[in-house]
């Protein structure tokens, strides 16, 4: 049992290293300009070392996207188990995905480029896994505004899927700004960062429970004396 587990342990570690191997390259050349010989070199494997753990470079470039949907998701949850109101987590979880841009930009890069059609037909065991990660960051965010829906905090007449949509696009799309519209903003002394920091203070009051006006009920009392 000991040499098994052993030999299991070793078997991780090396997978492991290849990752770490093929992220470096994948970062830093992108993935049309790596080639599993690439990686070999990098990781001091044969080539046929490398197919026994992946089995080809759309595998080996899907675990690098599962190991940023991982990282994501992991700061999502720390939002999730704080105690607070729904309208609060939602903006704790945008938050978080703004920290993730800043921090981890070869993640970002590498799940967006897997979102285009190149992998679109993507067989490998990553691509279940990812698509079940990425069903997950969408069903915590969606489980927020649920959670504002129910308590109050969040109006109450949109779907919760729907909200939790027009959330994610608009500040995904907001974080990748082409070059033209950040020039725009710097003609007006704007920075991109300050830009995307605003977008909850922007959309909050879509988003917020509407609050009847407090003279709302003395109005109508007034209105009723009157009949």
């Amino acid at each position: 049992m000991a040499i098994a587990d052993r030999r299991q342990r070793e078997k991780e570690q090396r997978r492991t290293e290849i990752l770490e191997a093929a992220e470096r390259l994948f970062f830093s050349r992108g993935y049309d300009d790596v080639a599993m010989n690439d990686i070999a070199q990098e990781v001091e494997l044969n080539k046929a070392t490398l197919y026994l753990y992946f089995e080809n470079k759309e595998a080996l470039f899907s675990a690098i996207v599962l190991r940023g949907f991982a990282r994501l998701n992991r700061m999502y949850h720390e939002c999730m188990e704080m105690e607070v109101s729904g309208i609060t987590r939602v903006g704790l979880l945008g938050d978080a995905y703004y920290r993730f841009n800043r921090q981890y930009p070869d993640y970002v890069r590498t799940m967006r480029y897997y979102g285009s059609e190149r992998f679109r037909n993507d067989t490998s065991p990553e691509a279940a896994e990812i698509l079940a990660a990425s069903g997950e960051a969408h069903n915590l965010i969606c489980s927020a505004v649920q959670q504002g829906i129910d308590d109050g905090t969040i109006r109450n007449d949109l779907d919760p899927m729907e909200i939790t949509l027009y959330l994610m696009i608009t500040f995904m799309s907001i974080l990748s700004l082409g070059e033209k519209w950040i020039a725009l903003l710097d003609e007006r002394g704007i920075s991109s960062e300050a830009f995307a920091g605003n977008f909850l203070r922007f959309i909050g009051p879509a988003v917020e429970a509407r609050t009847p006006p407090q003279d709302a009920g003395i109005d109508e009392r007034k209105s009723d004396d009157r009949v």
